[in-house]
């Protein structure tokens, strides 16, 4: 298993910035790599629902279902997903903070087969560099 997390100071208030984060027709506003996303479940989004990202990593585009396992508002998002052997989670954590509010992003990656072991060490140092370009993203979304 591998864990990669990035943080950052984004300008906006803490329920500003999750009604964003927390709606996936935004996340290829603001998560690097995303090329499109749409809600598959029906109802409010929360904890349970479902979206299907079409996504760029490491020169292939992916098509992923995500799954939300956990939803706190203003708080904290957590997403999974599986995807050629590898199952993510992502963790979005927000604290208020004095100038908006501190964002941190995490995933852990973990191998599904022995085979795709070796692969882990790679697939995070793309994700480390897709989580600080999200940020960075967002800070200029929210005008940082």
């Amino acid at each position: 298993m591998r864990r990669v997390e990035a943080s950052a100071l984004i300008p906006a208030a803490a329920d500003r910035l999750f009604a964003f984060v927390a709606d996936p027709a935004n996340l290829p506003d603001w998560q690097a790599g995303i090329v499109s996303a749409h809600v598959t479940s029906a109802g409010d989004i929360g904890t349970g629902s479902t979206a299907r990202v079409v996504r760029e990593l490491m020169g292939q585009r992916l098509t992923v279902d995500l799954a939300l396992t956990e939803y706190q508002p203003d708080r904290r998002l957590e997403l999974t997903s599986t995807v050629s052997g590898i199952r993510a989670t992502a963790s979005l954590d927000l604290e208020p903070a004095a100038d908006g509010t501190t964002l941190t992003f995490a995933m852990e990656l973990r191998a599904t087969t022995p085979f795709m072991a070796p692969l882990e060490g790679m697939v995070a140092g793309a994700a480390q560099h897709d989580l600080e370009a999200s940020l960075e993203r967002l800070r200029a979304r929210f005008g940082g």
